[in-house]
């Protein structure tokens, strides 16, 4: 589909990475990953019921996941200031941070999921990247509470410091979405009945 007028003189004036979100929501190269996580979301989301509308959010009033983010992203940020000035007296406490995060990955990614099936193509596109970075994110942190717990926390800390800067840069993605995109619809939140899976 080619883009509207005015479009590239817009991305020449836009930031680096504005530039780099849009390339992604206009690249068919992802729509198989898209279908890869639609796939896994369609397996694990509820396709209807109250435990559908509370994974989007109903009884906030608005999306779950994006509160629900915040729990990882501080405890990580936390065991990476401990990491950073704590010293060696801060490592256990920087290792529990470590798995805390690990473990609220679960119901934090299951939100996301369950919003993912009610963003349009250009949204999915850009999802795919996200939960694909955040797999990522998981997996460097799990390792790096494993080697912490290994007694190799050096290792450890490394490989947690490599898992926070992917984390950012999913945050930027999960940011495009929801600011620049508008998406999920605020509609997906509020419970709105007439708001199907899209294909």
């Amino acid at each position: 589909m080619p883009d509207a007028p005015g479009t590239a003189a817009r991305d020449d004036d836009s930031p680096v990475l504005l530039r780099l979100a849009r390339r992604l929501e206009d690249s068919p190269a992802l729509d198989g990953l898209s279908g890869t996580v639609r796939g896994v979301a369609l397996a694990l989301v509820p396709s209807h019921g109250r435990l559908r509308e509370e994974l989007h959010g109903r009884s906030l009033g608005h999306a779950l996941h994006a509160t629900l983010t915040d729990v990882p992203v501080g405890l990580w940020t936390s065991a990476a200031v401990l990491d950073l000035v704590g010293g060696e007296r801060s490592a256990p406490a920087a290792q529990r941070l470590v798995g805390l995060g690990v473990l609220a990955v679960a119901p934090t990614a299951l939100t996301g999921l369950a919003d993912y099936l009610d963003v349009d193509r250009r949204a999915r596109r850009v999802g795919a990247v996200h939960a694909a970075l955040n797999s990522g994110v998981s997996l460097l942190y799990g390792a790096s509470w494993l080697l912490r717990r290994g007694g190799r926390r050096r290792s450890g800390v490394a490989v947690s410091l490599a898992a926070y800067g992917l984390a950012g840069a999913s945050a930027f993605l999960g940011g495009h979405l929801a600011q620049a995109l508008r998406e999920p619809p605020a509609e997906v939140a509020l419970g709105d009945d007439d708001v199907p899976d899209l294909p």
